[in-house]
């Protein structure tokens, strides 16, 4: 299967990043192809970012030219997943919500720690649309910005985790979950450092996408999903509306 994994910001570097993590735990014959938007913000730490790369990321995906099986959105956040749901006849699978999904079968309670603190109330309110908040002990904010985690790699590393320390001794979290696509590939030594599971979003994605592939299930077309309805779009980098039919059915 070909699974596309989209990253929501314009850095490449943190593509590369992304894709690496998600090749690594990918299953043998999992093809994973990255993708970055062509136009947008280089980290995505705030509402209008956000806004943004959702059209961006539908701007990148329905460019894509050959046949894909499965979409990651890696941005933790609201991105706009349900726009690539209406689109796409494949499954869409978004790292906030497979994440947090995840750490639920590994404990009562989980935490978030995730990039600055403007983000907090982001995720919370993503989580609770999802219905994922109830076993949320916390989102806690490591204070390091997007871009910080690569530049300065050990001083993030040591951020997330005293806030994941935090998380469990003081919120009593169970479980941790890395709540940005760029701490992909961080969650085995955070795991060593704070003695609990540590959920990488990435990682839990593609495992998601592989499996409903081979379930053979996507996203259901009757209603809250169903293809945009033909109409007049002006001024949109690409009109999704007349690439919809195109996409349907691909894989």
């Amino acid at each position: 299967m070909r699974i596309l994994v989209a990253n929501v910001n314009t850095t490449e570097s943190i593509t590369h990043s992304i894709v690496g993590q998600a090749r690594s735990l990918a299953a043998p014959g999992t093809e994973i192809v990255g993708i970055t938007p062509r136009f947008g913000a280089d980290s995505c730490e705030g509402n209008f970012e956000s806004y943004l790369s959702a059209i961006a990321v539908m701007d990148a995906v329905t460019r894509y030219s050959e046949p894909f099986d499965a979409v990651v959105q890696a941005g933790y956040g609201e991105h706009g997943r349900g726009g690539l749901q209406e689109l796409l006849d494949v499954p869409v699978v978004d790292i906030t919500e497979a994440a947090a999904s995840t750490a639920m079968f590994l404990g009562h309670k989980y935490s978030v720690v995730t990039t600055l603190d403007r983000t907090v109330t982001l995720i919370e309110d993503r989580l609770k649309l999802a219905g994922l908040d109830a076993r949320c002990s916390s989102v806690r904010a490591s204070g390091m910005a997007v871009l910080e985690l690569e530049g300065e790699t050990e001083r993030a590393m040591e951020a997330i985790i005293a806030q994941a320390i935090l998380a469990v001794s003081q919120d009593k979290a169970e479980v941790i979950v890395l709540g940005c696509g760029g701490m992909a590939g961080l969650s085995e030594q955070i795991s060593q450092r704070v003695g609990v599971p540590v959920v990488d979003g990435v990682a839990s994605a593609v495992a998601i996408a592989e499996s409903l592939v081979r379930m053979r299930l996507s996203t259901s077309k009757v209603r809250t999903y169903a293809a945009p309805r033909s109409k007049t779009v002006k001024g949109w980098p690409l009109n999704f509306l007349d690439v919809a039919d195109s996409l349907l059915p691909i894989g």
